[in-house]
């Protein structure tokens, strides 16, 4: 057994949305009434998220990215999914603190407030061993996927506490956070040092958000979305390109699914969206006592 497959559970895996993770039946109207902010929300993943949502009947989705054109598109097919859900958009640069400021501040602004923040924004660049690296590329692409993280945490923080405090008073589930990390978290992939060590350190700002603001109410995920053939993907080593098989519906309806409160036990947690979440549910307890899911070092003698 390789040291990846003894640090994930063995699940029945999924490729596609399937039932459990379906906006329009098992998850309809699960979103109904709440607002949710998404970076990266022009294309891919981001984009498919923003539409599941609406499917899943939410108030409102304001989604960000730098490319105003892609933007536009991802609001009609909002629109379209379900014409009631309210949704705007700004474009934005994860890395400028100010930028996500402004469109946190702007969302709240639109329509009352966050329930959801998905840090979706990602970059990949040229893989490359670290002697052979660029050193502006490869910081870059931890400023995306760690500093741009940390924005959407720090900006919609106090917002989503807001949430959890209202929802709880009705009985429900609000204040949810979801980063996109990566299988490639747990990996040694040669060449890829910019890009794994910055999803790692995703999981473990998602154990910190648990351990500053659990108190509060927040519910933080890092999830792996599973194999897109997104435009970041496509910029994997070829051989590595094999892999890409999972619809972006696949994470959108998890992230939908984790939004909806039905795994809030898992906060702090690294999860799979290729995971069958029934299968994941039935694990819960065996899950926390053994604190698995979670980044620790561990040494026998």
């Amino acid at each position: 057994m390789s040291s990846l497959e003894t640090q994930f559970l063995s699940l029945t895996e999924h490729h596609a949305r399937y039932a459990a993770l379906d906006p329009t039946l098992a998850l309809k109207e699960s979103a109904s009434g709440k607002v949710i902010f998404i970076t990266g929300g022009s294309r891919g993943i981001g984009r498919a998220t923003a539409v599941a949502f609406a499917e899943a009947g939410a108030k409102a989705v304001y989604i960000t990215a730098r490319s105003k054109p892609a933007l536009d598109e991802t609001l009609a097919l909002i629109r379209q999914a379900n014409p009631n859900t309210q949704c705007a958009y700004s474009t934005c640069d994860v890395t400028s603190a100010e930028q996500v400021e402004a469109a946190v501040a702007d969302c709240v602004k639109k329509f009352g407030g966050i329930d959801v923040a998905d840090a979706n924004a990602g970059y990949l660049a040229h893989w490359a061993k670290i002697g052979e690296s660029d050193p502006d590329s490869w910081w870059h692409t931890w400023e995306v996927n760690v500093r741009g993280a940390y924005h959407v945490m720090r900006f919609s923080m106090p917002h989503l506490i807001e949430s959890a405090k209202r929802w709880a008073t009705e009985g429900s589930s609000g204040g949810h956070l979801i980063l996109l990390s990566s299988i490639g978290a747990q990996m040694l992939a040669p060449t890829a040092s910019d890009y794994q060590t910055s999803k790692h350190a995703i999981n473990r700002l998602c154990e910190f958000v648990t351990v500053d603001h659990g108190q509060d109410g927040i519910k933080c995920f890092a999830i792996h979305p599973g194999g897109v053939a997104t435009d970041l993907g496509q910029s994997m080593p070829e051989a590595m390109r094999a892999y890409l098989i999972d619809s972006p519906d696949l994470a959108a309806g998890f992230i939908v699914w984790l939004a909806s409160g039905k795994a809030d036990w898992a906060t702090g947690r690294h999860l799979s969206a290729n995971w069958d979440v029934e299968e994941l549910n039935s694990l819960r307890d065996g899950i926390l006592q053994n604190d698995l899911l979670v980044n620790r070092l561990r040494a026998r003698v």
